[in-house]
């Protein structure tokens, strides 16, 4: 992809500007076109990966999603194009919107699109087709959503035909619903799951606050943009922490072929005036990302989104995922919206917030531990309440970050029995600098956890009980990649390879105690299961301090109670048992 040379005066951090923006979805735009068909209605872009929906919804996905990316490039030539396959489509080549299709996800970015593009595109058009165009439309009006994000497409497409005074009474009760609905899934501080259950990933920020926000702005309906922009802008405070300074997101939940659609709500802060970040820090984060994916093979030889993370990589992708899924991508262009003299691209880029300081916020309705440091720019999340209605390595593992992937081998996690398995996830409390959660580990196994964070060290302390006397128990840590630092020591109830047993029984030559690696006390808890404590680290700093010097830890003999105390920080009382954990300072 051939971008303008970089602005290292006006964007220090990324070099990238509005230019590079525009640039980048030119060549998108034009990548895609050789793949549409001879009428413009599907876009069949190449690779032997079909989704689940088949051909034809994909085809018509290839459509949708680019349709998206020149409505906010504002490409009148490429508009044309699109406007001569909406034609063709509705008439009789795409598929019916029906309830829980593939089709009702596309028919949103439509309808989005069209609105966004009003007097460049739909206004242009000959009446049959608005006709056809606007009946194909209001099927997803009536089109029963899948209980979670889902249920804002009807709201987005009813958002249009709206305006346009199409089924005006089947729109209003489309977007009435549709908001009602995601009212359940608002835990506050900015956070919604994305339906029942615990569901957080970056569903919140490029479809929960995405699709109402948009709505209102584009309605111009001032009390409702106010609601929703209240909710988004104090989202964006946590959300801005989910990026490390080499503009990578924390790795984390599923569609992560969209890429950096993550950049998304950041965008829309700015577009609607409903953000704490300066424009230069928006930005520069946003930047950031696209950089980042650019510069590490997002795009092929062809100048296609691939299927994957950096370059192609299955283990990111759904059953959901056919060949243009991951131009949903096409939402991180939101910031093109914004005119070339708003402060977001004249302004100078600042620094995110994992370049300015060392920090471990606590984020409540997810129940997660962010841990940033200045000296890597690596962030860490530390996950203690989050999870799918399903085992999913990208929910369910304790920590993930910026640097590092799920890996197949079960990193972050506490192994009983030989399951690695963490369901029924329940969140214990979060404050600075420490996070906790029990969950489930097959068997009537109850693992409660806790880990308490200073600088890039970590402090890992797991309770099992409900396991038969003599159960192995193996902890992991971080898998370690390219240019980092991966540590994991035991300190309490754990051998050198990072194992033991429930049930009371001492793990040889790990019954002594020095300050160095602070370890006192048994390794059973009498009738309150068996503790197991572990020091983590991951960190890219070529020369770090050695880990064990980070903290000294006590255990109390027969309690699982631990006193952690950071050697440059605040000092911590842990007590856990079956059903909770108690953290304060001491």
């Amino acid at each position: 992809m051939q971008l303008p040379p970089e602005d290292r005066t006006l964007s220090p951090y990324t070099g990238y500007t509005r230019a590079h923006w525009e640039a980048a979805a030119d060549a998108l735009l034009a990548a895609v076109e050789p793949y549409a068909t001879g009428d413009f209605a599907l876009y069949h872009l190449p690779g032997d990966r079909e989704s689940r929906s088949g051909r034809l919804s994909d085809g018509l996905e290839g459509y949708a999603r680019t349709l998206l990316l020149a409505a906010l490039r504002r490409d009148e030539t490429a508009l044309q194009r699109y406007a001569d396959g909406l034609a063709a489509g509705t008439a009789g080549v795409w598929p019916r919107v029906r309830s829980r299709t593939q089709p009702l996800v596309e028919a949103a970015s439509i309808a989005l699109a069209l609105r966004l593009t009003r007097p460049l595109l739909w206004d242009r058009l000959e009446e049959p087709v608005r006709q056809r165009a606007a009946a194909w439309l209001a099927d997803a009006l009536h089109a029963e959503a899948w209980p979670c994000n889902w249920e804002l497409f009807p709201v987005t497409v009813g958002g249009f035909l709206q305006e346009i005074g199409y089924e005006t009474q089947a729109s209003g009760a489309a977007i009435d619903r549709g908001l009602e609905r995601i009212e359940k899934w608002y835990l506050g501080d900015g956070w919604y799951t994305d339906g029942d259950g615990r569901k957080f990933d970056y569903y919140n920020g490029w479809a929960m606050h995405l699709y109402p926000v948009l709505h209102a702005w584009l309605a111009d309906d001032g009390e409702l943009l106010t609601a929703y922009g209240r909710r988004l802008s104090v989202h964006l405070a946590d959300y801005a922490r989910l990026f490390g300074a080499d503009g990578a997101p924390v790795h984390q939940g599923r569609s992560l072929t969209y890429r950096f659609a993550t950049t998304a709500p950041l965008w829309l802060g700015s577009l609607t005036g409903h953000t704490p970040l300066p424009p230069g820090e928006t930005r520069r984060l946003a930047s950031g990302a696209l950089k980042y994916f650019l510069d590490r093979g997002a795009v092929d030889e062809h100048g296609l989104l691939t299927l994957g993370w950096h370059g192609p990589d299955t283990s990111v992708l759904q059953g959901y995922s056919g060949p243009a899924s991951p131009y949903w991508a096409s939402k991180g262009f939101l910031g093109l919206l914004l005119p070339p003299d708003h402060a977001v691209w004249t302004a100078v880029e600042e620094p995110g917030p994992a370049e300015r300081e060392d920090a471990v916020p606590p984020v409540g309705p997810p129940n997660w531990l962010l841990q940033s440091t200045r000296s890597d720019g690596l962030v860490r999340l530390h996950n203690h309440g989050s999870e799918d209605v399903r085992y999913d390595p990208h929910y369910t593992r304790l920590a993930y970050s910026t640097a590092t992937r799920p890996d197949p081998g079960y990193d972050n996690s506490v192994i009983v029995g030989g399951d690695p398995s963490r369901t029924e996830i329940v969140p214990l409390g979060v404050g600075d600098g420490w996070a906790a959660s029990r969950h489930s580990a097959g068997g009537g196994t109850r693992v409660t956890s806790a880990v308490l964070a200073h600088g890039a060290a970590e402090v890992r302390a797991h309770l099992v009980t409900g396991s038969a006397p003599g159960t192995p128990v193996r902890v992991t840590g971080w898998a370690a990649g390219d240019g980092l630092r991966a540590e994991l020591l035991p300190l309490h109830g754990l051998s050198d390879t990072l194992t033991g047993v429930t049930g009371g029984d001492r793990v040889p030559g790990n019954d002594g105690a020095t300050e160095g690696d602070g370890v006192t006390g048994t390794d059973g808890i009498p009738g309150n299961g068996t503790l197991f404590v572990a020091l983590a680290r991951l960190t890219a700093d070529p020369d770090p301090v050695p880990l064990a010097d980070t903290v000294t830890v006590r255990v109390d003999e027969g309690a699982a109670e631990l006193e952690v105390r950071w050697s440059h920080g605040p000092a911590l009382r842990v007590r856990l048992d079956a059903d909770g954990a108690d953290v304060r300072p001491v």
